[in-house]
């Protein structure tokens, strides 16, 4: 038994006719004396497909009941024990209700058809595993159910059931998709025009994708060479010359005419490397293809017309479009051209258009042979050897040996001939081989002084000495050639090399790379210019250089095209050839380095918000007590004045007159360190600095200090400089740091508070004897909302010790804690001392002032809750 055959009918949306096409196909089936059945379809409450289920077998439905309710799915084991001709399953891409024989429905066909039965099922575009991304950012609305494209492709048939928007839109209005309470909705949201075409232009193209293939793997297995002009494919030939364009103009306006044209731009290089085409030009053609719907290729070849050819072929191309050569009249003694050779080769098959253009007949000109860049001292130097050293050896030999032999003759100018090549390269060389030549003949071949030669074996041997000189010059030329190209090979893998490390590194800024472009090309100015698509204008994303910048690449004495919207243009001189593979590599670098820039300051933001939504949720945990509970005590005791049914004495109105004080207190000192750390986190306090005396500051910001009398002791010397600080932060720096301290210092010590200038810096020192905090912990009890230890509720938010720290550093100072000697915890706050006041302060008064903090000293402790 072999296995069924699968037919799909595929939609662009729902509502197209899929489930009626299948039924529809059904009833000719069946009146044809097909054994066909339905093994599920769902009809969805829709007339008019109802009625088409008129007349067939219907298979009973499984039914599995799943969180409380029944649900009904296609009985596989009925369909096999029934075993028809045929079987309609519906909705291909359906999940089973879990507990069924396989979790999707598509595994329910697979064995059906395993099992030798036809399927007839449909699917929509947007249900292709493949398409859900496409689909999503067309709609907005993410395919849970999806296909893999595989199990479509598989298909024996696929026919697609198209219906325009409009009509589709007109259907759905009349109630015939969706009940109508539902039409408005999806009219304005899934069933959008915009949506319903792009959905429809996925099915079409998806469809004749799958027909292209279906075509391929036809004339592949029956062995089919000859072109099937099915479709209109143009490919243009291109030579990197300026004729390009308007090759790739007129191709586009011929598939214009045929529907369904397609444009394929090809440009054939050598396999040797060699060319004269303009890289400029060939990336502006590129574009220009692109930007017209076409696709570029790049093939390698040495016989330029059997490779166009070959690659047309390969296509199943209809047309090539060819520009008429540009050579002139007596090149075409060096062949018949390309055009020619292709249109003779092309067979009847596939028809080749050569276009007229503005550069046909003016000459291509000869490619520009690779040459050694030797400096023009040493090409004089070359020259001067080629031309005046055998006028100078004819004269030494003239005079000075004139009988030393026309053999040692000819190998001194042949020893000239080679000096001339390794000085000034092949051209001199050939000059001091001919010029050697004429020499040897008139001065010393016999008879002498004549152009005529005697012995016929002196002819040969000056024609043997030209022949050997000129291969010599060619030789050493080529020598010379190879080391200069193995030298700038060597130059660039360095460069190369250099931007490969500095990928891998990540360490390259946008600046830094721009400036070692301008350094390595010795140019004036070096801009990145990008813009957001082609009709919007050129902006800077980065340029170093004095040179002012250019608003478009055109402008540049060399642009690097880098992707559709982006170049890099170089202002200063002309780049050869050569140099414009290095730069390719230094723009594309540009571009990475560009992207990582933008992606990183993107991740700084989102750094930046997941740090303030961290700071908001420890706020809300923070506060959820802590503000509920003085609000509390000032409820109740608001409460219990307002009562009439107590009569409160005046000393318990007293009481609960100064609990509602207490309440409020606590309420302004929590909302005031909370809109601190805000102005903190958003960047928005400027200070105001001027000259103030610490004993001015440091008392005031002990008036929160219960009892401070006895709970704090101040040692601020008159004689400390005055500081340049902003009085308010100071302030409220020092009070709660005070606060924090008083709160876990014993009773019994009180809280040191002293100061003592060291340089140009003055340091206020508050001293705790609390538990103190260990090293690991001592940076951590600055951080936002952080109550080291066991800190018992009501005890604060967290903030205080955040809070002095950003004060002290908006002023320029900085905020530290140091071990107490003896136990405890100290509090460094340093700020800018004022120059122009006679520091008196001492070491022998700071190291008292320690002292003093450290005569009660007891054991070591840890500090449980230091904020």
């Amino acid at each position: 038994m072999g296995r069924g055959r699968l037919r799909i009918y595929l939609g662009a949306a729902p509502g197209v006719g899929k489930t009626y096409a299948m039924l529809s196909e059904a009833h000719r089936r069946v009146e044809r004396g097909t054994d066909c059945v339905v093994a599920f379809v769902e009809p969805h409450r829709r007339p008019r497909t109802e009625v088409m289920l008129h007349g067939l077998e219907e298979l009973p439905r499984k039914e599995l009941e799943y969180r409380g309710s029944v649900f009904t799915e296609m009985d596989v084991d009925a369909v096999l024990a029934r075993h028809p001709q045929v079987a309609l399953v519906d909705e291909l891409a359906h999940t089973n209700i879990p507990g069924s024989r396989n979790d999707k429905r598509w595994q329910d066909v697979e064995e059906l058809l395993a099992a030798g039965i036809d399927v007839v099922s449909t699917v929509n575009i947007q249900h292709l595993e493949s398409l859900g991304d496409v689909v999503e950012s067309i709609t907005g609305v993410r395919q849970r159910e999806t296909v893999p494209d595989e199990v479509v492709r598989r298909a024996d048939q696929i026919e697609l059931v198209d219906m325009s928007p409009q009509a589709l839109r007109r259907r759905m209005a009349h109630g015939n998709i969706y009940k109508p309470d539902k039409v408005d909705a999806a009219l304005s949201n899934y069933f959008r025009p915009g949506n319903l075409t792009a959905l429809r232009e996925l099915a079409l193209l998806w469809v004749a994708d799958r027909v292209d293939a279906y075509l391929t793997e036809y004339r592949s297995e029956h062995q089919v060479s000859a072109i099937w002009g099915s479709r209109e494919r143009i490919v243009v030939g291109l030579t990197g010359g300026p004729e390009g364009r308007t090759l790739i103009r007129r191709a586009a306006r011929l598939a214009e005419k045929g529907a369904g044209g397609e444009v394929m731009a090809v440009y054939i290089a050598r396999s040797d490397g060699l060319t004269s085409a303009s890289p400029k030009e060939l990336a502006v053609q590129r574009t220009l293809v692109e930007d017209l719907g076409g696709t570029f290729h790049h093939v390698i070849g040495d016989d330029v017309p059997a490779a166009l050819l070959e690659f047309a072929r390969g296509v199943n191309a209809t047309q090539i479009v060819l520009g008429v050569s540009r050579r002139k009249g007596w090149q075409y003694v060096f062949g018949p051209g390309v055009g020619a050779t292709v249109a003779r080769e092309s067979g009847p098959d596939l028809d080749v258009h050569l276009i007229t253009h503005d550069e046909a007949g003016k000459g291509r000109g000869l490619a520009a042979m690779p040459r050694t860049k030797l400096g023009r001292s040493r090409l004089i130097w070359g020259w001067l050897v080629g031309i005046g050293g055998p006028a100078l050896l004819t004269l030494l030999l003239s005079t000075a040996a004139p009988d030393l032999g026309l053999a040692n003759d000819m190998l001194l100018f042949l020893a000239l001939t080679v000096a001339a090549a390794l000085l000034g390269g092949l051209y001199p060389a050939l000059a001091s081989a001919a010029l050697g030549s004429l020499l040897i003949n008139w001065y010393f071949t016999p008879p002498i002084r004549t152009w005529t030669i005697a012995d016929p074996e002196n002819i040969l041997a000056i024609a043997v000495f030209f022949g050997v000189a000129v291969s010599v010059a060619s030789v050493v030329d080529l020598a010379a050639r190879r080391t200069h190209q193995a030298a700038r090979l060597r130059s660039e893998s360095e460069i190369l090399s250099f931007l490969a490390g500095s990928v891998l590194r990540g360490e390259t800024s946008l600046e830094a790379l721009l400036e070692r472009v301008r350094e390595t090309f010795g140019m004036e100015s070096v801009a990145l210019l990008e813009r957001e698509s082609d009709v919007d204008p050129w902006t800077c994303a980065g340029s170093v250089g004095p040179r002012p910048l250019v608003e478009r690449p055109e402008e540049a004495d060399v642009d690097m095209p880098v992707g559709d919207h982006m170049a890099l243009a170089l202002s200063g001189r002309v780049l050869p050839a050569s140099d414009r593979r290095v730069l390719a590599a230094f723009a594309a670098q540009a571009a990475v380095v560009l992207d990582r820039q933008r992606l990183q300051h993107e991740a700084d933001q989102a750094k930046e918000l997941a740090e303030g939504n961290r700071i908001r949720t420890a706020l809300l945990a923070a506060v959820s007590h802590d503000l509920r509970t003085p609000l509390a005590g000032i409820k109740a005791s608001v409460s219990s004045l307002r009562s009439d049914d107590v009569a409160w004495s005046e000393e318990d109105r007293a009481e609960l007159l100064e609990g509602i004080e207490e309440g409020a207190d606590r309420l302004d000192h929590l909302v005031g360190n909370l809109l601190d750390m805000s102005r903190l986190q958003t960047g928005t306090v400027t200070p105001l600095i001027r000259e103030i005396d610490l004993d001015e500051v440091v008392p005031m910001a002990l008036g929160g200090v219960p009892d401070p009398e006895e709970s704090v002791e101040l040692e601020i010397p008159e004689s400390l400089p005055m500081v340049a600080v902003d009085a308010g932060l100071l302030e409220r720096a020092v009070a709660n740091l005070v606060e924090n301290a008083v709160k876990y210092s014993p009773v019994e010590e009180p809280v040191l508070v002293s100061a003592s200038a060291i340089a140009d810096r003055v340091e206020v020192r508050v001293v705790d004897r609390g538990p103190g905090v260990p090293d690991e912990a001592k940076d951590r009890i600055f951080a936002p909302f952080q109550r080291y230890g066991d800190a018992p509720r009501g005890a604060g938010v967290g903030l205080g010790l955040a809070v002095a720290r950003g004060f002290a550093e908006a002023m320029g100072g900085t905020l530290d804690a140091e071990d107490t000697p003896g136990g405890g915890l100290t509090m460094v706050l340093t700020v800018r001392a004022v120059a122009g006041r006679p520091d008196l302060a001492t070491t022998a008064e700071r190291a008292a002032a320690t002292a003093r903090a450290t005569a009660t000293a007891g054991p070591v402790t840890e500090r449980q809750a230091p904020c």
